[in-house]
């Protein structure tokens, strides 16, 4: 792949194998969900048994939708993941609109929530740095700008994890592997030493049911759970930087999910073995209430600690992964064209990871991301819906292209995850109309924007230099010999 003068573009390397596609799986997961959900889930469901039946047919659900990414990553193993494969399927305003919502909302603003989260954890060892202490007053004309410590924590993280992955996916990856293979060693631990004590509690995982609508409490824990496995897609964003995809990329999706399952299983295990369901419903951190009760205040301790370690894996694996979806779209000629640029030394999507951080540390100043990426849940289940379609759809308009690995149990297993998914955003629609329809105006604005970089791109305004129509540019074998 070179320019039109001859000399080689810069090209993504394809640096990341099966273990390192796992890893950033699991990483991408494995957060503060599984240390806190449990609580609202308990509110919903005041059942033991239910409780860890649900997390299951969470780990399930999202095999169903890893395993329909699997064929779609393994057709079409270029950087970007949704976008990529919602242009194929639907055209290009589509994928458009899902890396609209996901550069100026959806991924900066999870970025965002994850780096304030870790700065949370991160004021409970150093309290000058919780988001709760005003660390200086500065006085900007008519405002005064108040940054607390959680801010600036949060921004430095982000800005650490920018530039690690700036020099090169084989660094970020083997940080975040790093980060991920701590954080797995704290569950397995945590589930281990709950498992071989004794039971504190009976956790009558087979007692009658609870009295009341049992399908619509049932609804809402399921909910509570699917954003706790939220994450689980993100290796197919850096699909151009895997090596042998048709491979490497459903086993890093499948093997992923599946190690979360597991892991989730056996730690919902412990904390109905720990902790009663009143106690589950009162505690907001239930890790750390069912470590405390194993070993008490400094078992509390050592899951804040581990809750620490967790979320900066989830917010480096957010880092590296989501700026891949930029580089296709500017390459498309649909983005800014500068972010289409691969770093010419480093070999990685330097400028799109620089605007994300840029962008993600705006919001973590303004604090408004919770309640923009409120708005959006809707749309961005519909696009999960429709890229679980796309299996389908593309079978049916692309049948002659190369498909190394095939969906098992097609179509029933993309079938089961479109229809949880839009039963997902119909109980959105219900619970927050409001917010679902404003968020609906907010992917809508991407419209105007979507025709003007597409008058550009009829004008003669794309990108010169790379390959056009079929998103960002792949690796060349020097680039892929360079880090292999």
């Amino acid at each position: 792949m070179t320019r039109e003068s001859g000399s080689e573009a810069p090209a993504l390397v394809r640096g990341l194998g099966a273990r390192d596609g796992t890893l950033l799986t699991i990483g991408s997961v494995l957060g503060s969900a599984i240390f806190l959900t449990t609580s609202d889930i308990a509110r919903a469901v005041p059942h033991a048994g239910l409780i860890v039946l649900l997390w299951v047919a969470g780990g399930f659900v999202t095999m169903a939708g890893a395993l329909s990414y699997a064929e779609l990553g393994a057709m079409l193993p270029e950087a970007g993941g949704q976008y990529t494969y919602l242009r194929e399927a639907y055209g290009p305003l589509v994928g458009f609109l899902f890396g609209w919502a996901c550069f100026f909302v959806v991924n900066s603003g999870g970025i965002a929530a994850l780096a304030v989260a870790f700065a949370e954890y991160l004021g409970v060892f150093v309290p000058v740095l919780s988001p709760r202490h005003v660390l200086a007053r500065v006085p900007l004309g008519a405002f005064t700008w108040q940054p607390t410590g959680g801010q600036l924590a949060a921004a430095a993280a982000i800005a650490l994890l920018t530039w690690v992955n700036v020099l090169g996916v084989r660094r970020g990856a083997s940080l975040q592997s790093a980060v991920t293979v701590l954080k797995v060693a704290s569950v397995v631990g945590l589930s281990a030493v709950g498992l071989a004590l004794p039971a504190r509690v009976e956790p009558h995982l087979l007692a009658p049911l609870p009295p009341g609508s049992l399908a619509a409490a049932l609804g809402v824990g399921m909910i509570a759970v699917y954003w706790g496995y939220d994450g689980w897609y993100q290796l197919a964003y850096s699909a151009g930087e895997v090596r042998d995809p048709g491979r490497n990329l459903p086993l890093g999706l499948i093997g992923g999910t599946a190690a979360v399952t597991l892991l989730y299983a056996l730690l919902n295990l412990v904390y109905v073995r720990v902790l009663t369901v009143d106690e589950m419903r009162a505690s907001g951190r239930v890790g750390e209430a069912a470590a405390t009760a194993l070993a008490g205040p400094a078992g509390g301790r050592l899951v804040s600690a581990a809750v620490l370690v967790s979320i900066f894996g989830a917010l480096s694996a957010a880092v590296l992964a989501c700026a891949r979806v930029y580089l296709p779209m500017a390459a498309d000629g649909l983005f800014f064209r500068a972010l289409a640029r691969v770093h010419p030394r480093y070999a990685t999507p330097a400028a799109s990871l620089v605007a994300q951080a840029g962008w993600a540390t705006l919001l973590v100043f303004q604090g408004s991301y919770e309640q923009i990426f409120t708005y959006v849940v809707f749309g961005m289940v519909l696009f999960h819906a429709a890229t679980g379609a796309a299996v389908v759809v593309l079978r049916r308009t692309r049948p002659g292209a190369s498909r190394p690995y095939r969906t098992w149990g097609y179509p029933f297993v993309p079938g089961l995850f479109v229809l949880f998914s839009l039963a997902l955003a119909a109980n959105t629609l219900l619970e927050k109309p409001k917010e679902s329809l404003a968020g609906l105006v907010l992917l809508a604005l991407g419209l105007p924007a979507y025709t003007l970089w597409r008058r550009r791109l009829r004008g003669g305004g794309a990108t010169p230099g790379l390959p056009g129509g079929s998103g960002a540019p792949g690796p060349s074998p020097a680039a892929e010999a360079k880090e292999s």
